[in-house]
C-alpha cells in the first residue's frame, strides 16, 4: 500500500528534513507541501537539496489543503499546530513536530509556552522506557503522534534507563548541551547570524527557563514506573485512545534537573552531557547493565563500549543516538554523554520511525544508522 502525505512547514528545517527522509520511503507518496509566507513558490527554491521533489509547489497551509491525505506532518512553530489538528479529524494519521501535543500537564504548558492547551498525543520516542515497557508499544496503531523536542528526547534517552532501574537519583540531574542553531528553526534571528555564532559558544535559556524542561521531567517521571491511575485519567481524558496510555508520573515533582543549552557553531547536532548521583549500594556492573538492558537490542539507540564517547560528527544525517557512559566514583555520579542529529533522531527521524510503527511497517524503513563523514 502507498500512503499519500502532506507536509506543512515544508520550507523550514524540520519540514525539509521530513521530506528528505520520506523521499526515500517506498510506501510514501509526497503529494502536497505547504507553507505560509512562501506559499506559491517552488519547493526547490527553499529546499535546493531535495532534487527529487523539484516538481512540487508550496501551497497555503489550510485545513482544506491538508485534508484528504492518509498522513499529515505538521512542522510548524510551537503554538500553531493546534489550530489545524481539530480540523483534521478525518485524516487517519497526523504527526505533529511541534510542542502543541507533547505535554500532559496544562500547568506546565501555561508556565513554559502559554496560549491554548491541546490534548496530549502518543509521544514519538519509541525506545523510551515508560512504566516498564518501551514507548513503541503505545505507538502501535496510533492515529495521533507528537514528535519530541530534540533536546528533551536526547536527555530523556540518556537518563531513563538509570531512573527505571533505580540506580541513579532523579532528584539531582545536571544536563549541559552543546547544540547547533538549526534547532531554533529557519526564521531570521540576529543571535543566530553567522557573525554572532562563529568562533563563539553562547548559553541560552539559562536557569530553568528552557521549554523542553517539562517535557524531560514528564518523560523521566514516566520512566520511573510509578505513575498513578488517577493522574493518568486526569491528564489523558479524551486523548486516551490516541495517546496510548502514556501519563505523567506522580513522581514528576521529584524529577529535578538543571538544564543548560549552549549554542555552538555547527549547523546540526546535540552533544548532551548529563550527570546524576549514584544510589547508595549500587555496583558499577548494575549501573552499566541498566543501560545495556534498555538499549542492547535497539538499532537506533546504541550504548558505546566502556571508555568510548560519541561525537556529533558520528551521527550526522543518521537516525542514531550514540551514548557513552562513565561512572565517577570520586564524585559519586554517573555521567552520560549522548550525541544525536537534532534534525533526524531529534525530530524528523523520530517522527518517521514512529509513523512506521503506527502503520505496522518495518520500524527502520527509510532511516539509516549510518552517518555522513567527514
Amino acid at each position: 500500500m502507498t500512503y499519500t502525505v502532506a507536509v506543512s512547514g515544508a520550507s523550514g528545517y524540520a519540514g525539509g528534513e521530513i521530506l528528505r527522509l520520506l523521499a526515500a520511503h517506498p510506501d510514501i507518496e509526497i503529494r502536497t507541501v505547504t507553507a505560509h509566507s512562501n506559499a506559491g513558490q517552488p519547493l526547490i527554491d527553499h529546499q535546493p537539496h531535495l532534487r527529487s521533489l523539484a516538481h512540487l509547489t508550496l501551497q497555503d497551509t489550510t485545513p482544506e489543503i491538508l485534508a484528504g491525505h492518509d498522513i499529515v506532518f505538521l512542522a510548524l512553530p510551537h503554538g500553531q499546530s493546534g489550530q489545524y489538528t481539530d480540523a483534521l479529524g478525518d485524516v487517519p494519521l497526523v504527526i505533529d513536530a511541534g510542542a502543541d501535543h507533547r505535554l500532559t500537564s496544562q500547568d506546565s504548558w501555561d508556565a513554559f509556552y502559554g496560549g491554548d492547551f491541546h490534548e496530549p498525543w502518543a509521544y514519538g520516542v519509541p525506545e523510551l522506557l515508560v512504566d516498564g515497557v518501551k514507548q513503541r508499544e503505545h505507538l502501535r496503531g496510533a492515529s495521533r503522534i507528537a514528535a519530541p523536542g530534540c533536546n528533551a528526547s536526547t536527555v530523556s534517552l540518556s537518563l531513563a534507563p538509570g531512573i527505571a532501574a533505580g540506580v541513579i537519583d532523579a532528584g539531582d540531574i545536571v544536563s549541559v548541551l552543546a547544540v547547533g542553531p538549526s534547532g531554533a528553526g529557519k526564521s531570521l534571528k540576529s543571535n543566530l547570524l553567522a557573525s554572532e555564532i562563529l568562533g563563539s559558544a553562547n548559553p541560552y535559556a539559562v536557569g530553568g527557563t528552557h521549554r523542553h524542561i517539562p517535557e524531560i521531567r514528564q518523560a523521566l517521571a514516566a520512566a520511573s514506573g510509578v505513575s498513578s491511575r488517577s493522574a493518568r485519567s486526569t491528564a489523558e481524558g479524551s486523548a486516551r485512545s490516541t495517546a496510548g496510555g502514556s501519563a505523567p508520573s506522580t513522581a514528576e515533582g521529584e524529577i529535578r534537573i538543571s538544564f543548560t543549552p549552549v549554542l555552538v557553531p555547527m549547523s546540526r547536532g546535540i552533544l548532551a552531557t548529563s550527570t546524576a548521583p549514584i544510589v547508595e549500594g549500587v555496583s558499577d556492573a548494575q549501573i552499566r547493565d541498566a543501560w545495556q538492558s534498555a538499549y542492547g537490542d535497539e538499532a537506533f539507540v546504541q550504548l558505546l563500549p566502556e571508555g568510548r564517547f560519541p561525537r556529533t560528527a558520528d551521527v550526522l544525517g543518521a537516525n542514531t543516538a550514540l551514548i557513552g557512559l562513565a561512572i565517577d566514583r570520586a564524585a559519586n555520579r554517573v555521567t552520560v554523554v549522548t550525541a544525536v542529529d537534532n534534525l533526524v533522531k531529534g525530530t524528523a527521524g523520530a517522527a518517521i520511525q514512529s509513523m512506521n510503527i503506527a502503520l505496522g511497517l518495518p520500524e527502520g524503513r527509510a532511516l539509516s544508522v549510518n552517518g555522513v563523514a567527514p
